[in-house]
């Protein structure tokens, strides 16, 4: 009987890298990139503007950029509206609303009448059908009905703190042969009439913000571009209290970069003659006063630099 076989032990060996050491390290070098790119973008807002913090912000509230569009269906600037903000754009609307319907002549037009809350403010559309309810066709001049709406809402928006908006806007037809006014010139005509009736009745002249005329370019109806509702003009009553004059300066004329009371002891003829000093008398006050304000006061230690002039001041070349 033969002795008893030995088993037979094969070993193989596994040759380069593999498992765990394949690509780890991209991993971790990704990483590392990721954490350095990261840590220079903060320091890179750090030393920024605040006018730049704001624009890197704003893109984060609104990265597809929508909030800046214009028109109808506008849903705001990207601002977001308080609770304050809203309940006193509801109690307007509401109120607006309520007017207009107590009136006979108007209670027919409330399809023609929208009014809407946005992250803006508050919305007011007049929009024309084809048989042109509050301007004439092809003209800037108001209708009776519409010169009788804008009365009833000069007498509530006069009462407001609110800065004013008037957009103009018309459809695709042409109204006019003469090439030098177009529906351009037709729309900003339309938003400026309404802002004189508005004026006229009572909202103050610096409530008034901004009037624009958009011509065809922002349809209501964006399938049909001739459609009479895409004839319209807007108010928008924004949001805040922006429009009104801070109450130290209500009442007050301003000369030489500072506000004066008109009815101050002297005047404002008084004022005006001491700003007028000489020139050069002027410049060598300037200067004294930039320099004590440059140096620091006694006992006070001198700034210490930033974050940013420390690693400016690592960096390899020359210091100036």
């Amino acid at each position: 009987m033969s002795a008893k076989s030995q088993p037979i032990i094969v070993i193989k060996k596994m040759s380069g890298h593999g498992g765990s050491h394949g690509g780890a390290w991209k991993v971790a070098y990704a990483d590392f990139v990721t954490a350095m790119m990261s840590l220079f973008i903060v320091l890179w807002l750090m030393g920024s503007s605040s006018k730049v913090k704001q624009a890197v912000a704003g893109y984060f509230n609104d990265p597809k950029g929508t909030g800046s569009k214009l028109g109808t269906t506008m849903s705001g600037t990207g601002e977001t509206i308080t609770a304050a903000q809203n309940d006193q754009m509801q109690k307007l609307k509401d109120k607006l609303e309520a007017e207009i319907k107590a009136k006979k002549e108007l209670e027919k037009l409330s399809k023609q009448i929208e009014i809407t809350i946005t992250a803006e403010g508050l919305r007011i559309e007049l929009i024309e059908d084809k048989n042109g309810v509050f301007y004439q066709s092809g003209s800037p001049k108001l209708s009776g009905t519409g010169q009788e709406l804008l009365t009833l809402l000069a007498t509530e928006l006069k009462t407001l703190p609110n800065s004013l908006l008037i957009e103009g806007h018309t459809d695709a037809t042409q109204y006019s042969t003469d090439a030098n006014y177009s529906n351009w010139e037709l729309s900003a005509d339309r938003a400026n009439s309404a802002r004189r009736l508005l004026q006229q009745d009572g909202v103050r002249s610096d409530q008034v913000t901004q009037v624009r005329g958009y011509a065809d370019q922002f349809l209501r109806v964006k399938n049909d571009p001739y459609d009479p509702s895409n004839r319209r003009i807007s108010i928008l009553v924004k949001n805040g209290n922006d429009g009104a004059p801070p109450p130290s300066i209500k009442h007050a004329e301003v000369v030489g970069g500072a506000p004066v009371a008109a009815n101050a002891k002297g005047g404002a003829a008084e004022a005006k003659e001491q700003s007028a000093a000489p020139a050069a008398a002027q410049t060598a006050k300037q200067e004294t006063v930039a320099a004590v304000a440059a140096k620091p006061p006694a006992g006070v230690p001198a700034a210490k630099p930033g974050l940013m002039s420390k690693i400016i001041g690592m960096l390899p070349g020359k210091k100036k």
